[in-house]
């Protein structure tokens, strides 16, 4: 497994110990040198796990002993990795007679030859790195305890101005609200209240501020703030001092009084257990409050009351500005002209997060108020470059965060600092990046992607990064790092050589050791040129965003494992002639617009796993793609389907293919050979009114069969130009039980629900077009029993205007999109149905009335009303929207109502 603090070691380790298997007995003269490697290795690994626990204590020569050893641990992989794949070519070539058999034993020798010499070498590296290692005390000065006390960075926020404290009226009302709900009832529970949110954004601040204003209601009172790594007995004996205000009181009679206590900055669920077993749960409406930057503990706190969980939100754009030039000016009111703009620009970065906007301003009120200055200054934001004390506070606050993080989310969330800003990074993309990097171990039988989702959503939980787009199943499907999150996962990955930036605003950047991860972002505004010094050819990662003359090229990159490039709209076909020669490429995503073949040698890249073309102009995929027995992943955009595609087994997403009259049949019938294939996106070009493409649609058929009774979860079928797909309506049996979604476009119409869906229980996400829509299909449709998603288009509903959703149906839908355009229809809503809705799309004709059943959905946060004006004035117009408005007031949650008119 690949790490950020152990390098590669296991991964060599490993690798080590199949070069000593019976492979690869027959390099003689090289396995006692082997056996040494992985064995003096393996202890070196041992310390470095070691070394990886007490990672911020560690002095300056510890931490470059730990870089040389990961540095050799990298040559050492690369070395093993180059050798493994001559190797295994040669033995796997067919025989080609003699002579043929002559030349590849030669370069298996030649072969055996070069690793000989080159494990010599690393030998030799390996020795004087334990020599180090004894000479300057390693194992001892790493674990020595720090003797200096650092002042608590969190300390300012206990005694914070309230005068200078900005956008804390509201939520210091909220809580106080939520806490003192229930006081004066015959039932007096105690009550937990959680306050979470990412660092920087006021947790403490408002939690202290909370406690001010409520300390005098309660007989006893405490507030504490915890450390990662908290002395809960200290703890204990802080907030009995308060309460009591003596060293060691007695407690007998605490239980019978009401009690607040804060606890502040929780790090983990089982510290939070053991101060919680400490209080007493007594019915006089006791309080606790507790603040933590992670998700998952503000709920273990508030259990089983989730809605006692509140989610600290960033300040407003006002309220930014407020808080920024109060700081630098003295008056919220006060902000030069020429400097409009760019404060605007530097507050944009700061996402609203207080700390951030503290700490600029701080930086800028000692800068001369010129906007050359101010520009500087902005865009040195994650750069690096910027010393200022201001900034390395806030740097060291949100390195609380990073710090608690285990090892494997460590290195996951470094390699988010290869992205520019701003940029809005995909799940899926993310995942299968990582998995080609090393950094995602298989454990037990989970599948890889499986486990990177899970370490993805831990992320996202402990507020180390931001959601962005979110499935109506709850799932995050792509997320940003804040500008100054982002600014210190570049600082710590130029630390440990984790990656190299190349930029605008950052090309001053030294490079002072072997490149590992390069990021290249031609996007910025100042010209970027790559350095001719830059040593790349150990380059495992090379991600492109723009583009640029001064690329290097891809014949330099001898070991790259991922190669991502992005809106490279002049790139020239000449670019991408080298990529038959990344033999250790596991990852190819080319979103290049100017791109329209690749080489017919792409099949030589055996270790791939992830091709993405969906940003190309390639219709047709080099007949060697069949020959790429690892690839998990095949995106690409309306491309011709492959000969022999049933060659790929570990094929598991094939995505967006076009099947029509060039297609093979064959390879129809091949799809069913894809065991392990979970999402397909197919566009249907063939017409099925031609008798000559009966053996196309019956191929198309067994494959879908066998398909549905493997491991099929998602299905796209798109046709358009009316090529319809009626042969589905009740072909596909037996009914594929594993899947959770499917979709099709909005050219055709089935002309009635498939039998086959009625009877998938595991379905989440539906999107299908009906025409006619009847009432008999809602019914269908409400009796899915795992529905969550549902897009409806229809043309028209027969025979009635208005269809009636009942009691029962559709008992988990959170989101409902139903469009019919072309006939006066309406849904109603009864007591009981769709309990869950938490999002609704739906159309009105202007004139209507407005008696839908919309004071039933009591779940429903988020409405999109179509008004279709053809035909009504503009009063009616008016006078629905109004309507509708005053509606949506009278639900229980805070509505977000958009209304879109047409016609």
């Amino acid at each position: 497994m690949v790490s950020v603090l152990t390098g590669v070691m296991t991964s060599v380790i490993d690798k080590l110990t199949a070069l000593l298997g019976e492979e690869y007995t027959k390099l003689t003269g090289v396995q006692r040198e082997v056996n040494f490697m992985k064995d003096e290795l393996s202890s070196m690994n041992a310390l470095l796990q070691r070394l990886a626990e007490a990672d911020s204590d560690l002095d300056l020569q510890t931490k470059e002993w730990r870089r040389q050893v990961q540095e050799m641990s990298y040559d050492i992989e690369d070395c093993v990795d180059e050798f493994m794949h001559r190797v295994g070519n040669s033995s796997t070539t067919d025989s080609g007679g003699l002579v043929h058999g002559v030349v590849q034993q030669l370069k298996v020798l030649w072969a055996r030859y070069q690793i000989g010499s080159k494990i010599q070498d690393l030998k030799a590296r390996v020795e004087d790195a334990n020599k180090r290692r004894v000479r300057y005390k390693v194992d001892e000065l790493a674990f020595q305890s720090s003797t200096k006390s650092a002042i608590d960075p969190r300390l300012p926020s206990l005694y914070a101005d309230p005068d200078g404290l900005v956008g804390i009226g509201r939520p210091r009302d909220d809580l106080i609200r939520m806490l003192m709900e229930g006081e004066g009832t015959s039932v007096q529970q105690l009550k937990v209240i959680s306050i979470v949110g990412p660092g920087g954004l006021g947790k403490t601040t408002l939690a202290n501020e909370v406690y001010h204003r409520l300390e005098g209601q309660f007989q006893c009172r405490a507030f504490v703030s915890l450390s990662q790594q908290p002395d809960v007995k200290k703890i204990l004996r802080n907030i009995l001092y308060q309460v009591s205000h003596q060293e060691y009181a007695n407690m007998e009679t605490w239980d019978e009084e009401m009690y607040f206590i804060v606890i502040d900055d929780i790090w983990s669920t089982q510290a939070w257990k053991t101060i919680r077993c400490a209080l007493y749960v007594n019915n006089c409406a006791s309080r606790i409050m507790t603040t933590t930057r992670i998700v998952s503990i503000a709920k273990s706190c508030c259990s089983p009351h989730h809605d006692h969980v509140y989610e600290i939100t960033p300040l407003s754009t006002d309220n930014s500005k407020c808080l920024f030039f109060k700081r630098i000016f003295g008056s919220e009111h006060i902000c030069p002209p020429h400097l409009e703009d760019i404060s605007s620009e530097i507050l944009e970065k700061c996402s609203g997060s207080p700390l951030a906007i503290v700490t600029m301003a701080s930086l800028l009120a000692n800068k001369a108020c010129t906007k050359q200055e101010w520009d500087r200054v902005c865009n040195s934001i994650g750069s690096t470059l910027e010393k200022d004390p201001d900034v390395e506070e806030m740097r060291r606050i949100l390195s609380l965060s990073f710090d608690d993080l285990p090892h494997h989310l460590k290195t996951c969330l470094l390699y988010l600092s290869i992205f520019p800003e701003d940029y809005e990074i995909e799940r899926d993309q993310l995942v299968k990046r990582w998995i080609a990097e090393g950094f995602i171990n298989m454990e037990g039988g989970q599948d890889l992607e499986e486990i990177g989702e899970n370490y993805f959503n831990d992320l996202i939980n402990r507020s180390m990064i931001q959601p962005m787009k979110i499935k109506c199943d709850g799932r995050v499907a792509s997320c940003q790092v804040h500008d100054m999150i982002l600014d210190l996962l570049i600082s710590k990955s130029v630390e440990e050589n984790f990656a190299t930036f190349i930029s605008g605003k950052n090309k001053t950047l030294l490079l002072q050791h072997k490149v590992r991860r390069l990021s290249l972002n031609y996007y910025s505004q100042d010209h970027t040129m790559f350095p001719s010094a830059a040593i790349i050819s150990q380059c495992r990662s090379l991600s492109i965003f723009g583009y640029s003359e001064q690329m290097p090229s891809l014949s330099k990159f001898r070991v790259l494992r991922v190669l991502d490039i992005e809106n490279g709209e002049e790139m020239e076909h000449k670019y991408f002639e080298h990529i038959r020669r990344l033999l250790q490429l596991k990852y190819l995503r080319l979103h290049v617009r100017s791109i329209s073949a690749l080489p017919e040698q792409l099949g030589e890249l055996w270790q791939l796993r992830t091709l993405d073309l969906g940003g190309t102009k390639i219709t047709k995929l080099p007949k060697s793609i069949v020959q790429l027995q690892n690839l998990t992943c095949l995106r690409v955009c309306n491309m011709e389907l492959p000969e022999e595609i049933g060659n790929l087994h570990a094929l598991q997403e094939l995505s967006e293919i076009k099947i029509n009259r060039n297609s093979m049949a064959s390879s129809l019938l091949g799809l069913g050979s894809l065991t392990k294939l979970r999402i397909l996106r197919l566009r249907w070009c063939i017409s099925n009114t031609d008798t000559d493409n009966r053996t196309f649609i019956d191929n198309f058929l067994s494959s879908l069969r066998k398909l549905g009774r493997l491991n099929l979860r998602s299905l796209c079928i798109q046709s358009y130009c009316g090529y319809s797909i009626d042969f589905m309506l009740d072909s596909w049996f037996p009914t594929p039980y594993l899947l959770q979604k499917f979709q099709m476009n909005l050219e055709y119409y089935f002309p009635r629900i498939p039998s086959w869906i009625a009877s998938l229980g595991n379905l989440t996400y539906l999107d299908i077009n009906v025409d006619p829509l009847e009432e008999e299909t809602l019914e269908i449709l409400g009796n899915l029993p795992s529905l969550m998603c549902l897009w409806v288009s229809s043309k028209a509903a027969a025979p009635k205007e208005r269809l009636v959703v009942s009691n029962g149906m559709f008992g988990f839908l959170k989101e409902f999109q139903f469009m019919c355009w072309r006939n006066k229809v309406g849904l109603v809503f009864e007591a009981g149905s769709m309990p869950r809705l938490e999002k609704l799309r739906i159309p009105f004709n202007a004139g209507t009335g407005l008696n839908f059943g919309i004071e039933h959905l009591s779940s429903l946060r988020h409405l999109i009303v179509e008004i279709i004006c053809s035909g009504a004035s503009v009063q009616e117009v008016e006078a629905l929207e109004e309507a509708m408005r005053s509606a949506a007031d009278l639900l229980p949650n805070r509505l977000f109502l958009e209304v879109r008119t047409w016609d």
